[in-house]
């Protein structure tokens, strides 16, 4: 076995580093555990809910045939398996707080293990440092061991021979006494180094041992959970064979059986022609008729048996109807038989006579009213059709046809004349009135229901024809000025019928109109598309503005590619002219503003601004999202603005952020690769750079970049390609590109070389930043789109920028 202590030592001592470092991964480790058993939880609880919707569906598909017992085996199975899945949510749970829990533990370790190794840091920190100095002393005592034997050997004068052997003795003692230190650091290092390397071994096998356990754990509850529905569909398989066709079609039988009597036996009988030529008994009928309009007569008939001289075509009257033979009033009396088809106790068939004359001018109220008081007893129970379609929907199951009734006999006094109660009764097919009757049914229209725009009783005017005549300019001033109600307002006796309202269609077509001609007259600088309007009509389109503004963050390790961290972040802003600032605050609704934001297939994830914009969170298309806006708190946002600056043209509102899904070192619009070359008096840099078009929907330019780079150890002198500039005080060299696109030499590719002269060197290889900005596109390819006519885009501006984009060797 592999041992911490054996393993990390090195010619640099950085052990330390990676064991400390290797510590505080293992709590990175716990998180992304706990992740994934979060989302493996949120799986199963999804399934859980797609199978006790599944189960719920079984009682709804068709429970005729003898297939539908099977459907009850179906949902129980089903149920059982959610519940298996919803039991393994639970535990998965309840196996997420034991892992939190242990990372939480892990941090308090880990904080206590720092302060516990912070002299193995300290002795490394020495080590290295001493190191560092041994090397120099020894270099410097080589030299001027050299310089003296030069001297003795080129003939130089004693003076100079004595002044480079005291050189050369004080370089012997520096060397010495860092030998010395350096054996007494060594001592120390490894003893402290032993020990912290032992120490971070027995954390990592506690570690490992741990989060072994939770794995276990998490098998062990998966497999549990798999038994169970192992178990269930081994319940399905046995309720499915012990449901044989046998027991369904015994339970079909029994349920939707019809009896088992079949039919009896039926032999045939001779006719008795005796009875038969004795007499047949009149048939007796029952006439139908409303008493009191039609008029009866009654005429005794007679029915003789049929023979062979009776079969003659019948006599027929005046009017084409057939006449039956009339018989002896004493018939009735020779019969014996009595007939089945009697409905009535009158033996005498009757005989209809109708007469419908033209109604007669009369003044008189006495005819009518009987008339109708006969009509109101003929119709008594029948139900009423719907009428044509005058009504809401809402209103007619409010008020049934019964009730219609009810409430118009009621509401007519009882001194009122009959005519104005019969045209009460045909109100809903009513197209004319006198102004009498219209003034009785809109005070019987006040009994209704008030807030109603169309109750029982009230007037309903006929569909306006569609060649209407177009409303001139002069009769839609001050519509806007004072809202007309959608409801006509009650009216007494004495008051004339109330205007009927405008359908709804029509009122948008008014309105429609009016705004084109407000539009046609408005000057161009309120519905401009060009700088800001100051001032905008109610009926003009809003004009708004939408700025996607996104930040490329990226960090390179080398000339490594897969090294390379890159986060894009971006955010929407919608831009208010200050004119729309009067027009909402006019308006108490003021119309909603809806967008649509496409090609989110590459966001992994949108915050709207909580306070300002409602999201669909339903939608399961993944390339579109809908949002609307809260028009009272925009507009309360809005007045807080201009209140803060008055003078200004348009106002803007943070609506949503978002964070951009990367592809590595693809995502990146400026690909970097860092080459250093440390030595004692000079450090070589280069900075190779690369136009990336894939990363942009719509490649555009990188423009003003800038590249910094720092340079320690005391740098006397520059030279670079292209030239540089080198700040002394911020020790930096700063290079400047106006601009790089495919367009650019090379297509985008280049270097930027740089050398310095040192006085303390060598220098350390440090970590440079870039900077740049490009207009005209963005890195996601988000687009938007507005949703309604109330308001139009008047500008989408979109860009990109460096936020922490930096580079290292």
């Amino acid at each position: 076995m592999a041992s911490f202590v054996e393993s990390f030592w090195g010619e640099r001592n950085n052990g330390f580093d990676v064991l400390y470092h290797n510590m505080k991964h293992g709590h990175l480790s716990t998180k992304d555990l706990a992740d994934f058993i979060r989302e493996r939880a949120t799986i199963e609880e999804a399934y859980s809910r797609s199978m006790t919707k599944l189960a719920k569906s079984a009682s709804n598909y068709t429970q005729l045939g003898t297939f539908a017992p099977v459907w009850d085996v179906f949902k129980i199975s089903t149920e059982k398996v959610a519940s298996c899945h919803l039991e393994l949510v639970r535990k998965l749970q309840e196996l997420i707080k034991e892992v939190q829990k242990y990372g939480d533990e892990q941090i308090k370790a880990h904080k206590k293990t720092k302060e516990e190794v912070s002299g193995t840091l300290e002795a490394m920190q020495n080590i290295q440092s001493i190191i560092q100095a041994l090397q120099k002393s020894k270099e410097n005592y080589n030299t001027k061991c050299v310089e003296q034997e030069r001297l003795k050997k080129e003939g130089a004068t004693q003076r100079e021979i004595d002044k480079a052997a005291i050189k050369s003795k004080k370089a012997t003692d520096t060397y010495k006494l860092y030998v010395e230190k350096y054996g007494a650091a060594k001592s120390d290092f490894e003893k402290k180094m032993t020990e912290t390397a032992q120490k971070f071994q027995d954390i990592e096998e506690m570690h490992l041992l741990h989060m072994k356990e939770i794995v276990e754990s998490l098998s062990n509850t998966v497999k549990e959970i798999h038994l169970q529905i192992g178990q269930v569909h081994e319940e399905f398989i046995n309720n499915m064979a012990n449901t044989t066709v046998e027991s369904l079609i015994q339970k079909f039988a029994e349920s939707k059986g019809t009896g088992k009597e079949r039919p009896g036996h039926i032999e045939f009988e001779e006719c008795d022609t005796a009875s038969a030529v004795e007499g047949i008994k009149p048939r007796k009928r029952k006439a139908f008729g409303l008493s009191g309009i039609i008029k009866k007569e009654k005429d005794a008939e007679s029915v003789e048996c049929p023979d062979a001289d009776s079969v003659n075509i019948p006599d027929v009257d005046d009017e084409g109807y057939s006449i039956k033979p009339e018989a002896s009033q004493n018939t009735k009396e020779n019969h014996f038989y009595s007939s089945s088809d009697s409905d009535s106790e009158d033996d005498e068939p009757r005989r209809f006579h109708v007469e419908i004359k033209p109604v007669q001018p009369n003044n008189s109220s006495h005819y009518t009213m009987a008339s109708l008081d006969e009509l109101k007893v003929s119709i008594g129970n029948i139900t009423l059709s719907p009428a044509i379609s005058r009504h809401s929907p809402a209103q007619m199951n409010r008020n049934s046809p019964s009730e219609e009734l009810t409430k118009s006999k009621h509401s007519a006094p009882s001194n009122e004349k009959g005519n104005n109660d019969l045209l009460a009764w045909d109100l809903p097919f009513t197209t004319s009135l006198d102004s009498s009757s219209s003034a009785s049914l809109t005070s019987s229209s006040s009994l209704a229901r008030p807030t109603t725009p169309l109750s029982v009783g009230t007037i309903v005017p006929p569909p306006r024809p569609t060649s209407r005549p177009k409303i001139s300019t002069g009769k839609l001033s001050g519509i806007n000025e004072i809202p007309r109600p959608f409801s006509p307002p009650l009216t007494s006796n004495s008051s004339p019928p109330p205007i009927a309202p405008l359908a709804r269609a029509e009122s948008i077509s008014s309105i429609s109109s009016s705004a084109s001609l407000s539009a046609a007259n408005t000057p161009t600088v309120g519905v401009s598309r060009g700088p800001s309007p100051v001032t905008l009509g109610n009926q003009d389109t809003l004009p708004v503005a939408v700025a996607f503004t996104e930040s490329a963050n990226a960090y390179f390790k080398g000339a490594d590619p897969t090294k390379c961290i890159v986060k894009i972040t971006g955010d929407m802003t919608v831009s208010f002219p200050s004119g729309i600032i009067k027009v909402f605050t006019s308006n108490p609704s003021p119309a909603v503003l809806c967008f649509r934001v496409k090609n989110t297939s590459k966001l992994e994830q949108i915050l709207p601004n909580a306070q300002l914009v409602y999201s669909d969170q339903s939608q399961s298309d993944s390339s579109t999202k809908d949002f609307w806006m809260n028009m009272q708190a925009v507009t309360v946002y809005l007045k807080k603005l201009s209140e803060q600056n008055p003078s200004a043209s348009y106002y803007n509102v943070d609506v949503l952020k978002y964070q951009v899904s990367s592809n590595g070192i693809q995502s990146t619009p400026l690909n970097l690769a860092t080459y250093w070359k440390c030595n004692a008096s000079t450090t070589d840099v280069r900075v190779d750079y690369k136009y990336n078009p894939e990363s942009m929907t719509v490649p555009s330019m990188l423009s003003n970049i800038q590249v910094v780079v720092p340079v320690d150890g005391g740098v006397t002198n520059m030279q670079s390609l292209p030239p540089a500039k080198w700040n002394a005080e911020q020790m930096k060299a700063f290079w400047k590109i106006s601009g790089i696109s495919e367009k650019s030499e090379n297509g985008g590719s280049g270097s930027l070389r740089a050398k310095f002269d040192l006085l303390e060197g060598p220098s350390k290889p440090a970590t440079l930043a870039v900077q740049f900005i490009s207009e005209g596109s963005t890195l996601s390819g988000v687009e938007v789109e507005l949703v309604g006519t109330s308001y139009r885009l008047s500008l989408v501006k979109k860009r990109f920028a460096t936020g922490r984009y930096m580079a290292d060797c």
